[in-house]
């Protein structure tokens, strides 16, 4: 982990409420990983005094990527720097996902479960995915057809993509765990398989009944509130069945069997 002060190069609306942001880092003595985080400070004033945490979406040598949502005052001021301002960060943070899926095999995949704003660690991974031609399928859940993002940018990185809404405005109608199984048993050799999960907590204890149910491996994101990102505050506290564990730390990504839903 470094503190250091990055240089904003792109801090770009891609959709209503959403932006990506791209940052110039310093060179990490190891590689950063989908599902690792970095912690924000959105201004230079205390207010917000707190941090804020983004999973990294793009991950190049020496430049960063976010994808964040406009919730409150932070993300709100966040929308507002320009390019070429600076940013003082904490990162890369927490344990990310193992990008080599499976143990291999006839029918083996990845599939990627996404739950509203859970596409930004996914989507590092899906990358990693395709330079390592790697077979996955994406499925994306989300209220509405204007709340689904980035589902064109996993179709050019090779995935099969699915999508669910609430009201049926695009895709299938109904929660994104039902379509995974339907899905499952058409696409691939799920003991061989790997899910990864990231989403509201609901949706990843589904996920991770589905994944028990067909036998596969299950990779989970949580989502909490991380207001130290190093384990200190204790703000982030999920039970496992090894006791309980601070998600900023030994997380964000955990076996979904070790969680106590």
């Amino acid at each position: 982990m470094k503190q250091f002060k990055a240089k904003i190069l792109i801090n770009q609306k891609i959709a209503p409420g959403h932006y990506t942001l791209l940052f110039k880092t310093p060179i990490f003595k190891e590689a950063v990983r989908p599902g690792q985080f970095f912690n924000v400070k959105v201004n230079d004033s205390f207010e917000p005094l707190l941090r804020r945490p983004f999973a990294a979406c793009r991950i190049y040598k020496e430049k960063i990527g976010i994808l964040y949502k406009v919730v409150g005052k932070a993300t709100k001021i966040l929308s507002t720097r320009k390019k070429g301002g600076m940013l003082d960060i904490l990162g890369p943070l927490g344990n990310g996902f193992d990008p080599k899926p499976q143990s291999g095999g006839p029918g083996a995949a990845a599939f990627l479960v996404v739950g509203g704003h859970g596409i930004a660690p996914l989507l590092a991974l899906a990358r990693q995915f395709k330079a390592r031609s790697v077979k996955f399928a994406a499925f994306i859940g989300a209220r509405t057809k204007k709340h689904v993002v980035c589902d064109k940018e996993l179709e050019n990185l090779g995935a099969k993509v699915y999508i669910a809404t609430d009201d049926g405005s695009k895709g299938y109608r109904g929660t994104v765990t039902n379509l995974l199984r339907k899905k499952i048993p058409l696409t691939a050799n799920s003991r061989l398989s790997v899910i990864y999960a990231c989403g509201p907590k609901p949706m990843l204890k589904e996920t991770a009944k589905a994944a028990k149910q067909y036998g596969m491996a299950c990779r989970i994101s949580l989502e909490e509130y991380m207001a130290c990102g190093i384990g200190t505050c204790l703000g982030c506290a999920v039970k496992t069945r090894s006791g309980y564990k601070m998600v900023c730390k030994d997380g964000p990504v955990f076996d979904a069997r070790e969680i106590i839903w």
